[in-house]
């Protein structure tokens, strides 16, 4: 079984939407039972806070739910249960280097990579864009789940 985490600042917007994407990718393949897919923040400003509801509005425009999920903070011990840590930005990435100082086995990525860019997943809270980020994020988790499974 593949273990992914997302990580966003928040657990709000950003993995959220990336953990109910790929649940769907997951889900249309038929292989659920041979992931497990969860997201988390970094920070502890919106722990036990539901899906923002722009961000819940726009995976509910693509058919998705993501009712029950509320925000959790990434923890240290997080680190070996996890295969992959997917993080939506740069900030994201300095920001699990305080939670885990080290990667030894080379978990942590940033999301776009697997879409081939090196860029971020620009935080729909500032620019209020959720279709660009749900766009961005479903480029991110197909590219991943290509990878995971060729």
């Amino acid at each position: 079984m593949t273990k992914i985490m997302f990580v966003c600042h928040g657990n709000i917007c950003r993995s959220p939407m990336a953990e109910f994407i790929m649940k769907k990718l997951v889900r249309e393949a038929g292989m659920e039972k041979d992931f497990l897919i969860l997201s988390s923040a970094t920070s502890t400003e919106e722990i036990g806070n539901p899906v923002y509801p722009p961000a819940r509005e726009e995976l509910k425009r693509h058919g998705l739910s993501c009712d029950g999920k509320y925000a959790v903070q990434l923890r240290k011990s997080d680190y070996e249960k996890y295969d992959l840590f997917l993080v939506m930005d740069s900030n994201n990435l300095r920001n699990i280097a305080r939670i885990f100082p080290d990667d030894p086995e080379h978990k942590i990525h940033k999301l776009l990579e697997y879409a081939g860019r090196n860029d971020d997943v620009d935080d729909p809270w500032y620019t209020r864009r959720f279709d660009v980020a749900y766009k961005n994020i479903y480029e991110g988790c197909e590219g991943l789940f290509k990878s995971l499974v060729n």
